[in-house]
């Protein structure tokens, strides 16, 4: 499968001064999975082959549960195209405002 981007938002349903350390244990997850990966200030977005992506983003919700939260909501955004899509190809052109 060619190379696609997985953007993830969780909001684990935690006390609020637990949201970012429960958002933390999923950013060190995805990078313990060694797939490449960009933090932004609303989502984490990922690149590599589909199947491995959506197991993270299953993934994730487990973590989210296990660190407390009764419930996760989570918005998923796929770019797919048959050629493969790559983070440095739409970001490369702002890496100097990141």
């Amino acid at each position: 499968m060619n190379v696609v981007n997985v953007s993830l938002q969780v909001l684990p349903v935690v006390e609020e001064e637990m949201i970012y350390p429960v958002v933390d244990k999923v950013i060190e997850y995805i990078k313990s999975t060694g797939v490449k990966y960009f933090v932004s200030p609303m989502e984490t977005t990922m690149e590599g082959d589909i199947d491995i992506l959506l197991d993270i983003v299953k993934k994730a919700q487990d973590i989210c549960v296990k660190e407390g939260a009764k419930r996760v909501i989570s918005i998923v955004k796929i770019d797919y195209k048959p050629d493969g899509v790559t983070i440095d190809e739409k970001m490369s052109k702002y890496k100097d405002n990141c």
